[in-house]
């Protein structure tokens, strides 16, 4: 399939959401566009935070960490040791959410590993945390923008968004859109049989943030299991000889075997770099928009997350295609060149 017609489809499903968005991308085309990261890192979740800083088209503003693959604090010192490792150590990290909001928590150290980042060693960070709490930075950057300017990139349990917007309301005219990995539609779950893994560690997060009527993009299994990276692509990446090309392929060559083993996968899906993608090139991707809820009260089925357009105008675009090649291609590309 053309770029054009991934393109396309996207702009013509996203209704006034991302309408707005690609307005608003015209005339700056060539300027940045400044991202928060959430994030619970993560072997994925360090891949799309290194092609994000790696990106021109992207300013990361800040990194927000939430428990998740992990607990508190490791996520909080995966993500200041990547900076390191990218020597970014500029971008400030903020320690968020130790638990969900109303559940306890759920880890995933049988896939990512005891550290959440297994397959490379971070060197140490020489800049530490920020005293403000992750929610409040959240908070904090949103009221201080320009309406409609703040683009948030969860790529991890929705906690620290769905506080946020819980403790202050009025910041939901300050978010241009929220682009986020999580969810499972025609595709099973990741955690469940029905569940994707962020979606079910804090459904009530995800429920506040589907309600917000913030411009929502979500980038579901169905799309990431379409985005294996392959062992060539591996390889590619490693060929580039760096420490920083060197991280990112051992983290891959861990995080692989589990998705590898358990759907007999020719490759790793790469979740979260989806996302950071999708904002260097929405062209990449097709989705279309759609009214998205989540099962919250059902201990059987809870974080399922399921299209019932009968109860409501569209609230999120669904991405659920992606040229995969031209995606790898930008992840191996801008990663090896840093």
């Amino acid at each position: 399939m053309s770029s054009d017609s991934f393109a396309q489809e996207i702009d013509e499903g996203h209704d006034g959401a991302e309408a707005h968005s690609h307005e608003s991308d015209a005339p700056r085309a060539m300027n940045v566009r400044p991202i928060l990261i959430d994030t619970d890192p993560g072997q994925d979740d360090a891949i799309a935070i290194l092609l994000a800083l790696a990106s021109p088209e992207l300013e990361v503003t800040a990194i927000t960490s939430v428990a998740g693959n992990v607990p508190q604090p490791l996520v909080t010192e995966n993500s200041l040791g990547l900076l390191a490792l990218a020597g970014r150590e500029d971008v400030p990290v903020y320690r968020g959410c130790e638990r969900p909001l109303l559940r306890d928590l759920v880890t995933a150290e049988y896939v990512h590993g005891p550290t959440g980042v297994d397959g490379a060693v971070l060197p140490p960070a020489s800049v530490g945390v920020r005293s403000t709490h992750g929610v409040d930075h959240i908070i904090d950057a949103c009221l201080e923008a320009p309406d409609a300017s703040v683009t948030l990139c969860p790529i991890g349990p929705l906690t620290n968004i769905g506080m946020a917007i819980a403790k202050e309301p009025s910041i939901v005219g300050k978010i241009r859109e929220i682009v986020w990995m999580g969810g499972a539609f025609d595709e099973a779950g990741n955690t469940t049989a029905v569940a994707e893994f962020n979606a079910y560690v804090d459904p009530h997060a995800a429920h506040i943030v589907f309600t917000s009527g913030i411009p929502l993009t979500i980038f579901p299994l169905d799309v990431t299991h379409k985005a294996l990276m392959l062992p060539h692509h591996v390889e590619a990446l490693a060929s580039y000889g760096t420490p920083i090309a060197e991280a990112a392929a051992g983290m891959i060559r861990y995080y692989e075997i589990y998705d590898v083993d358990k759907y007999d996968l020719p490759g790793a899906p790469l979740h979260d770099p989806c996302v950071i993608g999708y904002l260097v090139d929405p062209s990449l991707f097709r989705g279309s928009s759609h009214h998205v809820r989540i099962d919250t009260t059902n201990e059987e089925t809870i974080g399922n997350t399921y299209v019932e357009d009968s109860a409501g105008e569209p609230n999120a675009t669904i991405i659920t295609d992606v040229d995969a090649e031209r995606f790898f291609t930008l992840v191996v590309e801008r990663i090896g060149e840093m």
